[in-house]
C-alpha cells in the first residue's frame, strides 16, 4: 500500500502540470471545443490511474523478472547462450512494444503501403535484438561504452548517406518508439541482472546503464538498411494530415478500449512466455515470490491499457487542435515557445522516465537524485520540441542539419564524461520518447506542420521524436560534466586541507624538537 500511495503522488505531480498548461491555453490562446475538452479531462483521469497501476506493476514484477533473467544468463558463463537468448528476447519484446506498432501502422499509412507494416515491424525488431546482443557482450567483456556508441553512430552516418532521405526521420522515430513503456523496464533490468554478477561494484554500477541506448541504435540501423536495400522512390510517398476529430465524449474511449485490451495483451504475452520458460528452467519460484511476479505482470497489463487509452483519446486530439490553432496565430514565435513549454511538462508523465530515474537513484545509492535527472530531461525535451517547431517553420531546414551536429556533440561529450553518465544519458534519450510523446507532442507537431506546410511533405510528419531522443543525451552528459567538476573541486579542497594539516603537524613537531634541544642544552 505504501508503494501504491507513493506512485500515486508521483504521478499526480507529473500529470497535473500538463493539465494546467492545456487549461491555460484553452482560456487564452487556443479555445478547445467542449467535446474535445471533456475527452481530455476524462483522458487525464485514465492516465492518472493507468500510470499509477503501471508503475506499481513494474515495481512488483517487470523489474524483478528482467533482473532474474539477466542473473540467470550471466550465471550460465556461456557467451553463446547469452547471445542467442538476448537476440530472441530483444526481437520479441520489440515486436510486443505498443509504441512501435503504432508507429509502424502510421508509416504504412503515410507511405501508401510503400513501407509495409510487417516489414517495418520485423526489421526494427531484428535490429533491436542484434544490438541487445552487442550490449550484453559489452557488459560481459567490459568494453568501453563510448566506443560502442561511436561505432554505432558512425555506421548510422554511412547508411544515412546511402538511404533515401525520407528514411532518416522514420529511422530515428523508430528508435524512440521501440524504447517505450513495456520495453524499457525489461531491458534495463536485464542489464542490471547481468552487470550485478561483476565482482567490481563500480564497474557493475556503470554497466547497469547504456543497454537501452545501445539497443535503440539497432532500430535506426535496421530502418536505414531497409532503405538502402529497397530504395523506395521518395516521390511516391505522400502524407495527409488528418484533422478529423472523433464524435462524442465516451464513444472514443469505448472504441479504443475494445482494441487496446487485445493489442496490449498480445504485447505482454511474450513476457509471460519468457517468465514461464525461465520459471521451469531456472527460477523455480514458489509461494509469495511467485504470486508477487504474477501480480506485477497483471498490474502492468491493466495499467498499460488504461494509460494508452487515456493518452490516445484524451491527449492526441487536444494536441492536434492546439498545434493547428497556434500555427494560425499572427506570430510563429508562439509555436516555438508553446512547444518548449509542452515538451518541458509532458516528459514528466512518461512511464519509462519514472522507471529510469528510480533505477538511477537506486543503483547510485542516492548520489544521483531523480529530481536532478528530471530537471535535465525536462530542459532537453523542451528544447527538442522547440527545435522541431523551428524545423517546421523555417523553409529549407532539414532534420539532418540538426541531428548531425547534435550527435557529433553527443559522441564527443562521451569521451569526457564518466561512463556511468554516458550510459544514463543514452538511456534517457530512449526513454524520453514514449507514448505521451508519440501522442500529445507528436499531434501538436503535426498540427503545426499541417497548418503551415504542404500536406505532401513527409519530413513534417516524422522527425520530432528523433529530436526528443537526442537532446536529453546532451543535457544528461552536461550534467555529468558538472558532477565531475564539482567532485574535482571537492577532492582538490580535501587535498589542500590535508596538506595544511600536514604542514601544521610538521611545524608543531619541528618546534617541539627544537624546544627539546634547547632544554637539553
Amino acid at each position: 500500500m505504501n508503494i501504491l500511495i507513493s506512485k500515486m503522488k508521483e504521478v499526480l505531480y507529473s500529470v497535473l502540470p500538463i493539465t494546467a498548461i492545456v487549461m491555460i491555453l484553452h482560456f487564452t490562446l487556443t479555445p478547445i471545443p467542449s467535446d474535445a475538452m471533456w475527452r481530455f479531462l476524462f483522458g487525464t483521469l485514465f492516465v492518472l490511474i493507468g500510470l499509477t497501476v503501471f508503475l506499481f506493476g513494474v515495481e512488483l514484477g517487470i523489474t524483478s523478472l528482467g533482473s532474474h533473467i539477466g542473473h540467470a544468463l550471466s550465471k550460465s558463463n556461456k557467451v553463446w547462450i547469452i547471445a542467442i537468448v538476448g537476440l530472441v528476447l530483444g526481437f520479441f519484446i520489440s515486436i510486443a512494444e505498443p509504441d512501435l506498432g503504432i508507429l509502424s501502422r502510421k508509416v504504412s499509412e503515410v507511405t501508401n503501403g510503400g513501407i509495409p507494416f510487417i516489414q517495418m515491424l520485423v526489421i526494427v525488431a531484428a535490429g533491436i535484438g542484434a544490438l541487445i546482443v552487442a550490449g550484453f557482450l559489452r557488459i560481459v567483456y567490459n568494453l568501453p561504452i563510448r566506443i560502442y556508441f561511436a561505432a554505432a553512430y558512425g555506421l548510422i552516418l554511412i547508411f544515412a548517406l546511402l538511404a533515401p532521405p525520407e528514411f532518416l526521420p522514420i529511422s530515428f522515430d523508430a528508435s524512440g518508439a521501440t524504447t517505450g513503456a513495456l520495453t524499457v523496464p525489461f531491458v534495463m533490468s536485464l542489464a542490471l541482472g547481468v552487470s550485478n554478477m561483476k565482482k567490481d561494484s563500480v564497474a557493475s554500477e556503470s554497466d547497469s546503464f547504456g543497454l537501452v541506448g545501445i539497443a535503440s541504435t539497432g532500430a535506426i540501423v535496421g530502418v536505414l538498411l531497409l532503405g538502402v536495400l529497397t530504395r523506395h522512390n521518395s516521390s511516391a510517398i505522400t502524407l495527409a494530415f488528418e484533422a478529423a476529430e472523433p464524435e462524442g465524449v465516451f464513444a472514443p474511449f469505448i472504441h479504443d478500449l475494445s482494441q487496446l485490451w487485445y493489442e496490449t495483451l498480445i504485447a505482454i504475452l511474450p513476457l509471460v512466455v519468457v517468465f514461464l520458460a525461465f520459471q521451469f528452467a531456472a527460477f523455480k519460484f514458489k509461494g509469495k515470490q511467485l504470486r508477487r511476479l504474477i501480480k506485477g505482470l497483471a498490474y502492468t497489463y491493466i495499467g498499460l491499457v488504461l494509460f494508452l487509452t487515456g493518452a490516445s483519446v484524451g491527449f492526441m486530439d487536444v494536441g492536434g487542435i492546439i498545434g493547428r490553432s497556434i500555427a494560425q496565430l499572427d506570430s510563429n514565435v508562439w509555436a516555438v515557445v508553446i512547444g518548449f513549454v509542452i515538451g518541458f511538462v509532458t516528459i514528466l508523465a512518461e512511464p519509462a522516465v519514472h522507471v529510469l530515474t528510480d533505477q538511477i537513484e537506486e543503483v547510485t545509492a542516492g548520489s544521483v537524485r531523480k529530481s536532478i535527472v528530471f530537471g535535465a530531461l525536462t530542459i532537453g525535451v523542451g528544447v527538442a520540441v522547440a527545435l522541431s517547431m523551428v524545423r517546421v517553420l523555417v523553409p529549407g531546414l532539414q532534420l539532418w542539419h540538426i541531428l548531425l551536429p547534435g550527435y557529433v556533440l553527443c559522441i564527443a561529450l562521451s569521451f569526457f564524461v564518466n561512463r556511468l553518465f554516458v550510459g544514463i544519458a543514452f538511456d534517457s534519450g530512449g526513454v524520453a520518447s514514449g507514448p505521451m510523446t508519440a501522442t500529445f507532442i507528436l499531434a501538436y507537431s503535426q498540427g503545426v506542420a499541417g497548418a503551415t506546410h504542404s500536406a505532401n511533405d513527409i519530413s513534417n510528419a516524422f522527425g520530432m521524436i528523433a529530436l526528443v531522443a537526442m537532446t536529453p543525451i546532451i543535457t544528461l552528459q552536461i550534467l555529468g560534466l558538472i558532477f565531475q567538476i564539482k567532485a574535482g573541486k571537492r577532492r582538490k579542497g580535501e587535498l589542500e586541507v590535508k596538506a595544511e594539516v600536514k604542514a601544521e603537524v610538521k611545524a608543531e613537531v619541528k618546534a617541539e624538537v627544537e624546544g627539546e634541544g634547547e632544554a637539553d642544552a
